[in-house]
């Protein structure tokens, strides 16, 4: 059985602003960085949370033959340090391209599963400030935009309920192996992070120290700036932007002649991508060119991302499109239905079908409406909203043990922390659940004070 030292003050240092009350599931695969963060937070918890749940996760992708005897490995490992072990495999057909970001996906899925199951809001992972340096350095190759640059936010909401905490981002894989080795505890190497037709060891073979301090000046200074852009687009929507009826978001005029563009524009891509349903954002050029032509009264009517704007005297209108709009589909519990709702069952589904209002029949009445408001968009929006069928028999938005629930895109799947201030505005906007506050302390990157 191995034996643990007592803490050292530098070895708690990580885990000083995470609230772990309430638990936390830690992901392991067995190598260097997660089998340190998982050694770290058995000596965190037993000094400081001794009552609180620490499960082990290892995902086994099922990708190389050697995956299954390593994710037994770790628990071995688990188990003599006293800690409950879980091993979930990524079953099913692997796609041929995207593997890295569909094995990500799949990951954080059964990971935020397991949580669940536990009754835990957390899941902490491993990531060092190695891997952000070579996430803002891929980001750089691919020329994304700013936002992307701030790299991995120390904690990331999940599918709206579990929080993926990273609080290794500070330290150094070096100085991990260092800790393990002085421990004497091994780990893992997995041959795939050394594989160069990948595109994270490549960049990570050609990062040198000029490269990695680089990457990571870059990382802190986006991630201040995003979150401060985020905090002046989310006061510009909660100034201006109203939601009349379900799925119609009227904008004040004022909100195409506020004098902060940048912000101004920021929150038109995301008013644009929530309305949309989309996960990205609408391009940015397009989005400030379609600003400057509402701000010139030279446009009426447009599409973009999926959104119908329809500016008229006195206001402006957002509605999602009625091209693309999902087909009739089975319910499934938890399902994002057109990025937009989510699917939620508290009994068996049997019959059930979900499908776009559409026709008259499933529409909904508009009701009273606001002068301002014409009833022909109104209806239009109510039409791209979703029903809910059974047996033959329109049930509307919910009933019978099933609802459609407004969700915030581009957010429903992953929330950066970043991104908490818009976010927020975006959900009072839709009626969506609040959202929660992270296990971060305020004075953590971008926390919000309760």
């Amino acid at each position: 059985m191995l034996t643990l030292e007592a803490e050292p003050d530098h070895d708690a240092r990580p885990f000083l602003d995470i609230d772990f009350s309430g638990g936390a599931v830690v992901a392991i695969s067995g190598g260097s960085d997660s089998t340190a963060l998982l050694i770290l937070l058995k000596d965190h918890f037993r000094a400081r949370w001794p009552a609180a749940k620490l499960v082990a996760v290892t995902i086994d992708h099922a990708l190389r033959a050697a995956s299954h005897d390593e994710a037994l490995q770790v628990g071995r490992l688990c188990a003599g340090l006293g800690i409950e072990h879980r091993i979930r495999v990524w079953d099913g057909p692997k796609p041929r391209s995207g593997i890295a970001a569909a094995g990500r996906e799949a990951r954080y899925r059964l990971l935020a599963t397991v949580a669940r199951e536990e009754g835990v809001g957390m899941v902490v992972s491993g990531h060092t400030a190695d891997d952000q340096a070579e996430t803002v350095a891929m980001r750089l190759e691919r020329s994304e935009d700013a936002r992307g640059l701030a790299g991995m936010a120390p904690a990331t909401l999940y599918d709206d309920e579990v929080w993926i905490v990273r609080p290794l981002l500070r330290l150094r894989r070096a100085q991990l192996r260092d800790m393990l080795r002085q421990r004497g505890v091994g780990w893992i190497d997995d041959p795939t992070n050394e594989d160069r037709t990948y595109e994270r060891p490549r960049v990570r073979a050609a990062l040198d120290g000029e490269g990695f301090a680089t990457a990571m000046r870059l990382a802190a200074e986006a991630a201040r700036k995003r979150c401060d852009l985020g905090a002046r687009a989310a006061r510009l929507i909660r100034r201006h932007a109203a939601q009349p009826i379900s799925g119609l978001v009227h904008l004040q005029p004022a909100f195409v002649g506020e004098p902060d563009r940048e912000a101004a524009a920021y929150a038109l891509r995301l008013l644009l991508a929530a309305v949309g349903g989309l996960p990205q954002l609408a391009d940015t050029e397009r989005a400030e060119a379609l600003l400057a032509a509402l701000a010139e009264g030279t446009s009426s009517r447009a599409t973009l991302a999926r959104v119908l704007i329809d500016a008229r005297r006195g206001a402006i209108f957002l509605l999602r499109e009625a091209r693309g709009l999902p087909e009739p589909m089975p319910a499934v519990d938890g399902f994002l239905w057109d990025g937009r709702r989510r699917i939620t069952l508290r009994d068996s589904a049997g019959s059930v079908v979900i499908v776009a209002a559409g026709g008259t029949e499933a529409l909904p009445a508009t009701g009273a409406l606001p002068r301002q408001v014409p009833k022909s968009l109104a209806r239009a929006a109510l039409a791209a909203e979703p029903a809910v069928w059974r047996d033959g028999r329109c049930l509307g938005r919910q009933g019978a043990g099933i609802a459609t629930v407004p969700v915030v895109a581009p957010f429903a799947r992953f929330l950066p922390g970043f991104d908490l201030e818009p976010a927020r505005a975006l959900a009072q906007l839709a009626g969506a659940a609040p959202i929660p506050y992270p296990p971060l302390e305020p004075s953590s990157p971008c926390a919000p004070r309760r």
